[in-house]
């Protein structure tokens, strides 16, 4: 028993040594990259039941993942850079409010995109789902690229 309990205290010291590290960002990612992961588990089962399943399908999968890792580290290096040019270089002014927020919009229209791959994949693998969940992370996504698109807007769009 005294060995369950030291387990459950180094959980929890761990879980609360991550978060006065990443903070709330961190956990952002961490449940991004848990998506990406039961994405591709569920994509895998999906193909496999349909006996669609190729090792060719499964690294353009792991392809597409390490392109959106890629988009995340470019964001997250674009809010850092940014940041210190509204800081320190006065003369350079940006059309719209930074406030650090590039990387979590882009974490967060990725987490939604994931969760509707996963829903679409366990419907391919005969799981009911409820059609209001579809409706609310096409809704949730189109929330995230209208906040995007505030952020930035498309000036060739006005």
């Amino acid at each position: 028993m005294q060995t369950v309990t030291e387990i459950k205290i180094g959980i929890i010291a761990l879980v609360g040594a991550l978060s006065a590290l990443w903070g709330w960002m961190g956990w952002l990612v961490v449940g991004w990259v848990a998506c990406m992961v039961i994405d591709y588990i569920s994509g895998s089962a999906a193909a496999a039941k349909a006996g669609e399943w190729s090792s060719s399908k499964a690294r353009d999968g792991i392809w597409h993942k390490a392109g959106m890792i890629m988009v995340v580290i470019v964001a997250a290096v674009a809010d850092m850079v940014l940041a210190q040019v509204v800081e320190w270089v006065p003369v350079v002014q940006l059309p719209f409010e930074l406030g650090g927020m590039i990387c979590p919009v882009v974490l967060v229209w990725y987490i939604v995109t994931e969760l509707g791959s996963i829903t679409e994949n366990a419907m391919a693998m005969g799981a009911p789902v409820p059609s209001w969940l579809s409706r609310l992370l096409a809704a949730g996504k189109d929330a995230v690229d209208a906040a995007g698109d505030a952020i930035a807007p498309n000036k060739e769009e006005e």
